[in-house]
């Protein structure tokens, strides 16, 4: 993956997703969302609850691939790709930590994922994300994702994004 390697102090590569650093990643990438949400902080058993049973498990080859980005070595964010069928692959928990923000991490990190679902055979990306995260929106549109229809549904979906991808990243 050419976005793999050393820009700026970023390092970007695929990573389990039960590592001892992708899991604090995930558990801080809930952790924002849902405070965001609720408004208010959540607890660490609110956070346990909203990652058990989160499917995980399918951002591994052959359904996905999970990448954790480091900045100077720390582990400073994360994000999957999870295939949806022949063509499509959805973007999922992106995160990166406020401490890293404005490092140009999340632009790598997009480019990576996107590079990763190619990888595993798609054409198109998709996503679906809440109004209030409007920093992530607007990383998307930047990167040329559009407001699409919705694909699925769910209680905290109330946007969906759409990009087509280059072959070869």
């Amino acid at each position: 993956m050419t976005a793999n390697g050393l820009a700026a102090g970023w390092d970007i590569r695929p990573e389990r997703y039960d590592t001892q650093d992708a899991t604090a990643l995930r558990r801080d990438y809930y952790d924002d969302v849902a405070s965001r949400y609720w408004r208010r902080p959540a607890t660490s058993r609110e956070v346990d609850e909203g990652l058990a049973g989160d499917g995980v498990e399918a951002l591994a080859p052959p359904t996905g691939q999970f990448l954790v980005g480091r900045y100077d070595g720390k582990p400073a964010a994360c994000g999957g790709v999870l295939l949806l069928d022949a063509g499509r692959a959805e973007l999922t928990r992106v995160f990166v930590r406020h401490a890293f923000r404005g490092t140009g991490g999340a632009r790598l990190l997009l480019a990576a994922l996107e590079e990763a679902a190619v990888e595993l055979g798609a054409r198109r990306m998709v996503l679906n994300t809440r109004l209030d995260l409007v920093e992530a929106r607007a990383l998307y549109t930047r990167h040329g994702y559009r407001e699409i229809p919705a694909y699925c549904e769910g209680p905290y979906m109330e946007v969906w994004y759409g990009k087509e991808l280059a072959a070869g990243g």
